[in-house]
């Protein structure tokens, strides 16, 4: 499996931004998505996760009701939607995958900037 992240770019505080995550491999079957971030000398940690098994949507607290994640089961492809943007939320942005039938994380993407200006 996969995976490409796009998106990321400059913006200022407040603003909008919308990554993309196009999955390629596969061989059948349901999946769970996510997004983790790695802040600039920080850990890698966990954004948003979408549930293979029912599709249930999982956010951080640290950006709960200003980011949305989707996906498209057809195209396989995910989508954060990023509102409200705050200098905090300067990362490299990556779009994780696991195996058929699991929440685990097996597979990464190159990962995405996302700088925010205040």
């Amino acid at each position: 499996v996969q995976l490409q992240a796009s998106g990321g770019g400059l913006v200022q505080a407040g603003g909008s931004l919308r990554l993309s995550c196009a999955a390629s491999g596969r061989t059948g079957g349901a999946y769970g998505m996510a997004w983790f971030r790695r802040p600039p000398g920080k850990e890698r940690e966990f954004v948003a996760i979408i549930s293979w098994k029912d599709s249930a949507i999982t956010y951080s607290n640290s950006v709960k009701g200003r980011f949305t994640f989707s996906r498209d089961g057809v195209k396989d492809m995910a989508y954060l939607q990023m509102n409200s943007l705050r200098p905090e939320d300067t990362a490299v942005y990556y779009c994780a995958s696991g195996d058929a039938y699991t929440d685990a994380m097996r597979y990464w993407g190159a990962g995405t900037l996302v700088t925010v200006s205040s």
